[in-house]
Formats: C-alpha cells, sequence, structure tokens
C-alpha cells in the first residue's frame, strides 16, 4: 500500500533516527527520486548531536507544487524510523491515518549507555501497539550484513520505503547511481533491492 496522500496534493514524509545511521543520505535519495518523477520537491533537516547517538531527522515534501519545506507536527504522511525509540519520539509527527516503516534497531540512549539512567524494556512492543496495522517493520541490520556491507543498512531502508510510494524502481536505482560513488554502488544496490524484497514478504 502507498503512502496516502495529503488533502493539498503534497505528501509529507518525515525521516528519524540517530547519527551515524544515514538518514540523511537516505532523505537526500528520496528527494531525487521524487524529482528524476517529475515531482516538484523541498528538503530540511535537523542535526542533534554530531557524534553517534545524537538525534536526527529530516522532511521531505513532494507534489506538483510544494511552497515550504517544513511538516508541521501531525501533517506527516509517512514516518521512517531508523530506530525504535525514534519512532515513539516522532509519534505527534504523524497524522491520524499515517504509516510508520520502522526499523527494529534499538540504540540505547546516550544517558543509558553513560549510566545516567537506567535501561528501559525494549520498545518494539510499544511501537507495534502503538501503530498497530499502520507500521511495516525492517531488520536493516541483517539486510545489510546479507549484501555484504553493514554500512548499507540505510539503503535497505530505502528499498523497504521504495515499496510504500508509487514510482518505478528504476528511478530510484538511478538516484542512487546519482548519489553514490561507483565503488559503493553495487553492494548499496543490492541492499536496496533486498529491503525492497523484505518489505512485499510475508514477514514485513
Amino acid at each position: 500500500m502507498n503512502a496516502s496522500i495529503s488533502n493539498e496534493g503534497v505528501t509529507n514524509i518525515t525521516l528519524v533516527g540517530v547519527g551515524g545511521q544515514g538518514i540523511l543520505l537516505t532523505a537526500d535519495i528520496l528527494a531525487r527520486t521524487a524529482a528524476l518523477a517529475g515531482l516538484d520537491v523541498k528538503k530540511s533537516e535537523i542535526h542533534g548531536m554530531s557524534q553517534r547517538g545524537g538525534s536526527v531527522s529530516s522532511q521531505v515534501r513532494f507534489g506538483a507544487r510544494v511552497n515550504s519545506p517544513i511538516i508541521a507536527d501531525g501533517e506527516t504522511d509517512l514516518l521512517v524510523a531508523f530506530d525504535q525509540l525514534e519512532a515513539l519520539r516522532a509519534a505527534p509527527l504523524l497524522r491520524p491515518a499515517g504509516r510508520v516503516l520502522c526499523d527494529r534497531c534499538y540504540l540505547e540512549p546516550v544517558t543509558v549507555s553513560s549510566g545516567q539512567r537506567p535501561s528501559p524494556p525494549p520498545p518494539g512492543e510499544t511501537v507495534r501497539a502503538l501503530y498497530g496495522a499502520r507500521l511495516v517493520e525492517l531488520d536493516s541490520r541483517a539486510l545489510a550484513l546479507e549484501a555484504g556491507n553493514p554500512r548499507t543498512a540505510n539503503m535497505a531502508i530505502a528499498g523497504a520505503l521504495s515499496t510504500l510510494l508509487p514510482w518505478a524502481e528504476t528511478l530510484w536505482q538511478e538516484a542512487l547511481r546519482q548519489r553514490l560513488p561507483e565503488k559503493l554502488l553495487a553492494v548499496n544496490l543490492k541492499a536496496f533491492t533486498l529491503g525492497r524484497a523484505a518489505a512485499t514478504g510475508p514477514s514485513a
């Protein structure tokens, strides 16, 4: 099922995660694919701490005409969460009928790993209870290892994301070719393909 589109004819996608997960690269590929599809595209980014563990988000809006890159709270059509805890934190951004693509990854917050706070229960069950049938889950790290490079987890997520949008796979592949260096293209394309297959399979 494709992500639903707002009444204004503009689709709003918010990507959330933590530093080091490739959120901004994935958002850039999403935006490039939308542009290749002939749509007007606006993109914004919010950087948390530069080191691994800081929250990072990017918003991508596309349609026949997009006036602003900013998505208001409660207006996100599709939330792409690279981490389960970030999926919960971003819940107020999603509109009532919005969908969620969430990785099964859970990275302990810095306050937990540093001993400042006790470790909470893994949030996976809470994510599933909150979003229900609107949720698509993915194990991007396992898919990246299958592809041959653990750093391609974000491209597995991009592949899953591609199944929720109406564009041909070839447009996504072209966006990857435009954005990635030649030496990294093959393994990233493989991760993308694995993510796309996983999202449409019976275990998605």
